[in-house]
């Protein structure tokens, strides 16, 4: 009987993490419908000139991951990734364009947007795990007239609202 439940929990656990990340998605196989059946409507897409497809996955806000999946242009899988990495968060650079960074982050954290009217500024905030998963924030600042980014941060999330040096 216990047995039986363990296999049971087990499943469910395997199946809520295949569905949250989309690893039971095979690339070249998959299409976006089995995509969307697997991971629910994507929170932004694009599609490129080429015909294929982007699709953000942000599990958040929370969450330390957005999953960014590429389609082909057949419609077909092609990856999926978390962009919330340092890797990926280190090709944001100052010129780039609010929709060049949605591109590789996906949407940010809205409840952690803000706008400096001193400055003309607007705050987007990633939450992320640092190289030693502990919880860290990526913040791009933009012109707000223009919607380039001026520049961008990361600090650890415990001393974002407090100084670390008291």
């Amino acid at each position: 009987m216990w047995q039986r439940l363990l296999l049971l929990w087990s499943s469910l656990i395997v199946a809520a993490c295949a569905s949250y990340s989309g690893s039971s998605l095979k690339p070249g196989e998959a299409r976006l419908e089995d995509v969307q059946a697997t991971m629910g409507p994507p929170a932004m897409q694009w599609q490129n000139p080429d015909g294929s497809r982007q699709l953000a996955y942000p599990r958040g806000p929370a969450g330390f991951d957005t999953f960014m999946v590429r389609l082909d242009s057949n419609g077909k899988l092609h990856t999926i990734e978390n962009v919330l990495d340092e890797a990926h968060l280190a090709t944001v650079r100052p010129g780039m364009s609010k929709e060049e960074v949605l591109r590789i982050l996906g949407p940010s954290d809205a409840n952690a947007t803000a706008y400096f009217k001193a400055r003309d500024e607007l705050a987007w905030d990633w939450r992320y795990r640092g190289i030693s998963s502990e919880p860290w924030r990526m913040i791009v600042l933009f012109d707000a007239t223009t919607g380039k980014v001026r520049s961008t941060m990361v600090r650890p999330e415990q001393y974002l609202g407090a100084d670390p040096n008291p």
